[in-house]
């Protein structure tokens, strides 16, 4: 059993230090296309943008990253459960600040494809996405 137990650790470890385009990759279905990566004045953080394309009915699941997002929403129309706050629906021209940490996840609720800009304010070196439990 404690063998068990230390794969499984092993396996997160792993999982948690995969690019963001392979974690990415793991979610079914979602696409996701890399624009920008660039240092920041302050140290040890950097911003990276990213373009994330959602089809019908598909969710996100939950997850947080180590540093602010900044959604707009390109196109379609996505639901937005972030811990500690009611749902909120965004259609195409809208925008929504997720704090630093803050686990959540995004459905769309269109009935056709949904994309996000989003715009991380990160700190440099660490997961983009980390599954939240």
């Amino acid at each position: 059993m404690k063998a068990l137990h230390t794969l499984a650790a092993a396996a997160l470890i792993v999982a948690s230090t995969l690019t963001p385009q392979l974690a990415q990759a793991q979610l079914a279905g979602i696409g996701r296309t890399d624009l920008m990566q660039n240092d920041l004045s302050i140290p040890g953080r950097e911003v990276v943008q990213v373009l994330v394309e959602i089809p019908p009915g598909v969710t996100a699941p939950r997850h947080a990253h180590p540093g602010e997002e900044l959604v707009y929403v390109v196109e379609g129309a996505l639901e937005y459960r972030l811990d500690g706050r009611p749902p909120v629906t965004l259609k195409a021209g809208q925008v929504l600040f997720i704090p630093y940490g803050t686990p959540h996840e995004v459905k769309n609720v269109g009935n056709g494809k949904a994309a996000e800009l989003a715009t991380y304010i990160v700190e440099k070196g660490k997961p983009l996405v980390t599954l939240a439990e």
